[in-house]
C-alpha cells in the first residue's frame, strides 16, 4: 500500500485551495454555494464513474502508487479525491478566467 498518488492529489488540491483563498475565487467567496457545487459536481462524476464501471467500461488497474483502498468494486479512494479536486480546480479556473477577462474589459 502506497500513499504516493493520494498525497500528490492532496498536495495539488492544497495548492489550488491556496490560490482560491488568496484571490477569493470560489470556496472563500461563497462557502455555502461552493460546497453545494462541489457536492453536486462530484456526485455527477461519481455517478458517471459508477455507470462506466457497471457497463464494464472503467476498470481499476493495479498500481504501486495507489493505496489499494476501494470504495466500491473498481472504485478506488483516490478517484473520489480526484473528482473533488477536478471540480475545485475547474471552478477556480473558470472564476479566475472570468475575473481576468472582466478586468481586461474594464481597462478598455
Amino acid at each position: 500500500m502506497s500513499l504516493a498518488y493520494l498525497a500528490v492529489l492532496l498536495f495539488s488540491a492544497a495548492g489550488v485551495l491556496i490560490l482560491d483563498a488568496r484571490y477569493r475565487l470560489f470556496c472563500w467567496r461563497s462557502p455555502g454555494r461552493a460546497a453545494a457545487v462541489l457536492v453536486v459536481g462530484t456526485a455527477f462524476f461519481l455517478a458517471w464513474d459508477l455507470a462506466g464501471i457497471g457497463l464494464g467500461v472503467f476498470f481499476h488497474g493495479t498500481g504501486q502508487y495507489m493505496t489499494g483502498l476501494m470504495l466500491a468494486p473498481e472504485l478506488p479512494l483516490e478517484e473520489l479525491v480526484f473528482l473533488l479536486f477536478l471540480c475545485e480546480l475547474t471552478m477556480v479556473l473558470v472564476l479566475g478566467a472570468q475575473r481576468v477577462l472582466d478586468r481586461a474589459e474594464a481597462r478598455r
